[in-house]
């Protein structure tokens, strides 16, 4: 891939799947990868060991300056979080500190706290950062922006089986339920609420078991990278504005036709076909005409 640096920006609900794809997608690429909902993770854990009340924002707010967070990567590649300097990985994933995540993460100066440390990440390194407002807050000029998704059903079924290998295993009904509150919480906030970028492609993995998730996620990073480079030259070569306007509106056009049928694909549920039109220009023209698109 193009040796410049480049951001990839993954953003969706809670329990899509956004750290192990993203983390793998990271692996494959040869880049940083960038957890940072593991960053909200760790000020959440901070406030529910000082046993804050998580109405009372203006007491959370004053545990900031007290707080730092800091991020080490090992040889295993994982990005392990320190809470003033103790390692905290594991004890984040627990079920009460993503509740805590999503309490901290609403309050704008927690999201302004750790606003420059994530885009400092993105400065001085390639990255694949997955979250809630990456594309749309932390890094609204990232080369590739994907939102990521799957039916809360889903969603609460594949985190079912991670708490149970984490040895922490709650009933569907409640992990359903946590899910379906995150999300209004997230979709709902007034700071950087959760929604999709109009420059996002959409990759709805319901159908989709992990490896195919993965092989879709890096056609659409490779393609986008290719997109932007080319882009680049012709800029660089001096196009007119007005054809670089034009270039810009057709490829923004692209994106929708195959956003919807992204969409219509994982409805009735053709996964290969995702993956094929990815990387297929004329299969994906067929699976236009199919669906009127």
């Amino acid at each position: 891939m193009d040796n410049k640096r480049y951001a990839v920006a993954i953003d969706g609900p809670s329990g899509a799947g956004k750290s192990t794809l993203a983390k793998a997608a990271a692996a494959e690429l040869g880049i940083l990868y960038v957890d940072t909902g593991a960053i909200y993770r760790t000020i959440g854990l901070y406030a529910c060991r000082r046993e804050a009340d998580p109405h009372d924002l203006a007491a959370i707010i004053a545990l900031l300056p007290d707080i730092q967070v800091s991020m080490a990567y090992g040889e295993d590649g994982l990005q392990h979080m320190l809470l003033n300097g103790e390692d905290v990985t594991d004890v984040i994933r627990r079920p009460e500190i993503s509740r805590w995540a999503s309490v901290v993460s609403a309050i704008p100066e927690v999201r302004a706290f750790l606003l420059e440390m994530q885009r400092e990440l993105a400065r001085s390194h390639s990255v694949v950062m997955d979250g809630r407002d990456i594309g749309t807050v932390v890094l609204p000029q990232a080369e590739v922006k994907i939102f990521l998704t799957a039916s809360p059903e889903i969603r609460a079924q594949r985190r079912m089986k991670e708490l149970e290998q984490r040895g922490t295993p709650q009933p569907y009904n409640q992990v359903l339920s946590d899910i379906l509150q995150r999300d209004w919480a997230d979709s709902h906030r007034e700071t950087a609420p959760l929604r999709q970028a109009e420059d996002a492609l959409l990759l709805d993995t319901s159908h989709l078991d992990f490896d195919q998730s993965r092989e879709a996620l890096l056609h659409m990073i490779k393609e986008r990278i290719g997109m932007t480079v080319l882009g680049k030259m012709l800029f660089e070569d001096g196009v007119e504005k007005g054809i670089e306007k034009g270039i810009e509106k057709g490829v923004q056009q692209g994106l929708g036709r195959a956003n919807a049928l992204n969409v219509k694909l994982a409805d009735a549920g053709r996964a290969d076909d995702i993956i094929r039109a990815a990387s297929d220009r004329t299969y994906q023209e067929q699976l236009f005409k199919e669906f009127g698109i």
